[in-house]
C-alpha cells in the first residue's frame, strides 16, 4: 500500500475514532426487547419544531458537527422558556443522551408528559413535566404546579461539569434519571392523571444574558423494559 494511501486510511481511522469518543449514546446497549430509535440524526431538524429561524420563528436551535445547539445573545434573549420538540408523542420510554451546559448558569432541560404551549405570544413553549439539569437538578410541573421533585444531592454530586451522560426511564407515572452512571432520582407523580403522552423538548430557558446549552446522543426506545441500562453496579 502506497504511503498516500496509508495516510489516508489513518486519517479514517482517527476521524472515525473520534467520532466514536463524541457519541456515548450510541455505544449504549439497549435490551433486546426494545428497538432503539435516533430522535435527532445529526445534521438537521427532521421530525422536530420550534425555534429554528424557519417560517418566521426566532433562531435559537441550530444544529453544529453533529449537536443541537440552544443560544441566545443578551440582544435577543428569551423572555419565555421554549423548546425544541418532537413532531411525534411519547408515552413510556428510555431516552439516553448528553447535555453540557457552554455558557451562563442556567439549567435547561428535557421536557416530558405534556404539550406544546403558548405563553406571552412564545408558541413553541411547553406544559408538562420537566427532567432539569445541569444546574437546579430536578423535576418540574411547568406551568402547573412548578417543582415537584428537589435533588437530594446526588445529581449534583454526579455532575461533571461537562459532557453529562443521562438516561431517563419514564414509565407509568415514574420517572428515574441516572447521570454519568449513577441513579440520582426515582419519583413517582401522585397526579397519575397528569401523566400523558406528548412530545419531548429541549429546553431553552428564559434569560436575559447570553446563554448556551448543548444537547447530543437522543436515542430512545418505546414501551421500554422497567430497568435503567446505564447505571454501574457497584
Amino acid at each position: 500500500m502506497s504511503r498516500r494511501l496509508l495516510g489516508a486510511a489513518a486519517l479514517l481511522v482517527f476521524v472515525s475514532s473520534s467520532f466514536a469518543a463524541d457519541d456515548w449514546s450510541s455505544t449504549v446497549k439497549f435490551p433486546a426487547s426494545e428497538k432503539p430509535v435516533k430522535l435527532f440524526n445529526g445534521k438537521d431538524f427532521d421530525g422536530w419544531e420550534g425555534n429554528t429561524g424557519e417560517g418566521g420563528t426566532q433562531k435559537y436551535f441550530t444544529v453544529k458537527d453533529g449537536v443541537i445547539v440552544a443560544r441566545n445573545e443578551k440582544e435577543n434573549a428569551p423572555k419565555v422558556s421554549n423548546y425544541l420538540l418532537t413532531k411525534k408523542s411519547y408515552r413510556n420510554f428510555r431516552l439516553v443522551f448528553e447535555g453540557k451546559l457552554a455558557e451562563s448558569p442556567m439549567h435547561s432541560g428535557i421536557s416530558l408528559w405534556g404539550k406544546k404551549f403558548e405563553k406571552d405570544a412564545e408558541k413553541n413553549s411547553y406544559q408538562g413535566h420537566l427532567v432539569m439539569f445541569p444546574a437546579n437538578w430536578g423535576y418540574w410541573d411547568l406551568y402547573r404546579r412548578n417543582s415537584i421533585y428537589q435533588d437530594d444531592g446526588r445529581a449534583k454530586k454526579a455532575d461533571n461539569k461537562d459532557w453529562n451522560k443521562m438516561e431517563i426511564l419514564a414509565i407509568g407515572h415514574r420517572i428515574r434519571l441516572a447521570v454519568n452512571g449513577q441513579l440520582v432520582a426515582d419519583w413517582e407523580d401522585p397526579k397519575p392523571e397528569l401523566c400523558e403522552a406528548g412530545p419531548i423538548g429541549l429546553q431553552h430557558h428564559s434569560n436575559s444574558v447570553a446563554q448556551e446549552i448543548r444537547f447530543r446522543g437522543l436515542i430512545l426506545s418505546e414501551n421500554p423494559e422497567d430497568k435503567m441500562i446505564t447505571v454501574e453496579a457497584k
